[in-house]
């Protein structure tokens, strides 16, 4: 290892910001040289940009720009792009996050140039093949070096698919890590008057390609949505992808619908915490309404994270079953996760992956996980 050794970090999108804020700022708090690439998967200002700056996180020494295209062109973009920055600066380790395509291609240019790697929020498993989020999980745990688990189920999916459990560390969440900084700043009100809404109103997240990428799909979601406005109004902040097909399903401004542009992160939190009720497809609101106590309907037929069910405020959902879970949700009003919250999701995650990684740098490559895990 190089007297002075570079760390990587490639990010992609949203939850990838999110999650790499806290291990940035822990790995500079030792004193460890780093830098971020971003691929510009999220290529919309309101996707990326302005999480840099709600995160605190540096300039990145190269954006990749390779923005929207089906998953062939958007990964054959990031394997080229990529390539070229890892052999440009030669990292001594190179950091990937959660499952978008820019995880996957930054794994795969790495195992191919002999570059180690980590990945954070490993272990997540749907047992849907039919996601492409799935198969970037398994291959991206498949050619890691060193994997950082979110919560304890993880630990178990990984061993079953041969992991070695020396390279394994429950380390907690992240992105909850993000959360735990931002309350102070997570006031919905400036938010709810900005966007006009009322006092009490849901809010929706839908981009999966289960729930967008067809015609059919896509009016059966708009449908119910709107059968759920007719009870409270609702926000919906548009995400890029499948804005078009959403449009043409009928999920337009109206009397008890609001179509937005993409939110930074403050101001997406603070909308969440003051929602009476989130209904969304994305994986981190899942963990992000565990943590605040709203409820959360998830239009999903499963979850890689089921801790957000057992744990957590979450329902899964299906289109046809929406109105009448949101009906029951609304009534119920404001919940609390019950019992304990999930084991180490205390805001002190980044710290303790800083800390795995920095001793792997300087060469203890094979501290169990158990040395990790509950250090603070």
């Amino acid at each position: 290892m190089r007297e002075n050794p570079l760390v990587l970090h490639v990010l992609g999108a949203r939850p990838n910001f999110v999650k790499a804020a806290p291990v940035v700022r822990a790995l500079g708090e030792l004193g460890v040289r780093q830098g971020i690439i971003h691929t510009g998967q999220h290529y919309d200002a309101l996707m990326s940009d302005v999480f840099f700056a709600d995160l605190g996180l540096p300039e990145p020494i190269a954006n990749l720009g390779v923005g929207s295209g089906s998953h062939a062109k958007q990964t054959a973009a990031l394997l080229v792009g990529l390539e070229e920055v890892v052999q440009e600066h030669e990292p001594d380790l190179v950091v990937v996050y959660g499952d978008v395509n820019s995880t996957l291609a930054a794994i795969l240019v790495c195992a191919k140039l002999g570059v180690p790697t980590a990945h954070v929020e490993a272990g997540l498993r749907s047992y849907d093949r039919g996601m492409p989020e799935e198969v970037n999980r398994v291959v991206t745990d498949a050619l890691a070096d060193l994997l950082f688990a979110t919560s304890p189920e993880a630990l178990a999916y990984l061993a079953s698919e041969g992991v070695p459990a020396a390279k394994v560390h429950l380390v907690g969440n992240p992105m909850i890590d993000s959360l735990f900084a931002a309350l102070p700043s997570l006031d919905p009100a400036p938010v709810v008057e900005r966007l006009g809404l009322p006092a009490r109103y849901a809010v929706a997240t839908l981009h999966r390609p289960a729930n967008v990428d067809t015609a059919e799909a896509a009016k059966e979601l708009v449908e119910a949505v709107l059968e759920v406005s007719r009870k409270v109004p609702v926000v919906v902040p548009i995400h890029p992808r499948g804005k078009a097909r959403l449009a043409e399903a009928g999920l337009v401004d109206g009397e008890t619908v609001k179509v937005v542009d993409p939110l930074g992160y403050v101001d997406f939190l603070s909308l969440v915490r003051g929602a009476a009720l989130v209904v969304t497809d994305s994986g981190g609101v899942q963990e992000e309404t565990t943590m605040l106590g709203v409820p959360c309907l998830t239009v999903r037929p499963n979850t890689e994270r089921p801790i957000t069910i057992t744990h957590g405020t979450n329902r899964l959902v299906t289109p046809a079953l929406l109105p009448a879970a949101a009906d029951k949700a609304l009534a119920d009003g404001a919940v609390t996760p019950a019992g304990e919250l999930p084991v180490l999701w205390d805001g002190k995650a980044g710290p303790r992956i800083a800390k795995v990684i920095s001793a792997w740098l300087e060469g203890d490559n094979l501290a169990p996980a158990s040395q990790a895990e509950r250090q603070e």
